[in-house]
């Protein structure tokens, strides 16, 4: 079982980029709940959703301990950084984080600028791309060219899909 949490603040896309990894299992023909939690605030407040994927039963929608975390914002940090596993992975949007902060040294960090990167690449609304990207290349259960084909595959879906995409 993999179990991710992906947080930040409302409309950072955190709860798309959730969606994406649990349409990547959907697609894959395993098991995934997809648990979605935010504030009242549109924009601004905490936003977080809580992932898990197998190919056996889920007993329950709540991550315990996470393999992966996403963090958009130091506040999503502070919050989730203690449910991840010993080894585990928390990736961090370096471009809103401080370059001060500790983190604990029994999980692996992969810091990302991944709003700086968006913002070149004229997709300020892309920056949950770029860190589903950061993420396919830091986390093992994943691979880019898996993840990408997973993010056209949910977009398309819609008719969503943003070539921009392609240069995250």
């Amino acid at each position: 079982m993999i179990e991710i949490i992906c947080s930040g603040l409302g409309g950072q896309g955190v709860l798309v980029a959730g969606m994406i990894l649990a349409d990547i299992g959907m697609e894959e023909g395993k098991n995934v709940s997809w648990y979605p939690s935010y504030g009242f605030e549109m924009r601004g407040g905490a936003a977080n959703c809580e992932i898990k994927i197998d190919d056996g039963d889920l007993p329950s929608p709540f991550v315990i301990e996470a393999d992966i975390v996403y963090t958009m914002s130091e506040k999503a940090i502070d919050t989730y950084e203690n449910k991840i596993k010993k080894g585990g992975l928390l990736l961090v949007n370096s471009s809103l984080v401080s370059d001060d902060r500790t983190y604990r040294d029994d999980i692996r960090v992969v810091k990302i600028p991944a709003t700086d990167i968006a913002g070149e690449l004229n997709n300020p609304r892309g920056t949950n791309i770029v860190m589903l990207g950061a993420l396919a290349e830091a986390a093992e259960q994943y691979d880019a060219e898996h993840v990408r084909a997973g993010i056209d595959h949910y977009f398309s879906k819609s008719g969503k899909n943003d070539p921009k995409n392609e240069l995250c």
